[in-house]
């Protein structure tokens, strides 16, 4: 009997989330054992195959370093406004702890919260349109967490 989990680094404060697979031989009394013990850093979503373990690892076991490298890219780019280095990553670090918090407690879903921050024709419109042009961020993102599952995959064997 083999279970399969890939959790992610926010487990370490209790709000990490964990990909499992359970294959055929473990029994449900195993199976709910086994979540019982990984739901105490976080929400548990169990998949039906084990080659999904490599996307859940793609997205969620490697994505709090997507969001790191995120508040690195928005301090860089504050500081290139002029903001002092210190400054500009106070900001940005607040503003995606912040966001991630609300996202958490809202009921609503992120294309919604995006929405709601989103004053058409405003700042946040000028910048969303650069992120969400044919060439931005959905591409990009596309791109890196299907090598992140490529990875996955070779490592996995």
């Amino acid at each position: 009997a083999t279970v399969r989990a890939m959790p992610n680094t926010p487990a370490m404060i209790g709000r990490g989330v964990t990909g499992a697979f359970a294959n055929e031989r473990v029994s449900q009394e195993q199976r709910d054992f086994v979540h019982s013990l990984l739901k105490v850093s976080g929400p548990v979503e169990w998949v039906g195959a084990e080659a999904d373990i490599d996307a859940v690892t793609a997205v969620s076991g490697s994505g709090p370093a997507y969001v790191f490298y995120l508040v690195e890219c928005m301090a860089e780019a504050g500081r290139k406004l002029g903001l002092p280095a210190d400054l500009a990553m106070r900001l940005a670090r607040q503003t995606v702890a912040g966001a991630g918090e609300l996202l958490h407690q809202s009921p609503d879903d992120a294309s919604r919260l995006r929405q709601n921050v989103t004053s058409p024709g405003g700042t946040t419109a000028a910048a969303l349109e650069v992120l969400m042009a044919d060439d931005g961020m959905k591409p990009l993102m596309r791109k890196a967490v299907a090598a992140a599952k490529r990875r996955a995959g070779e490592l996995s064997g």
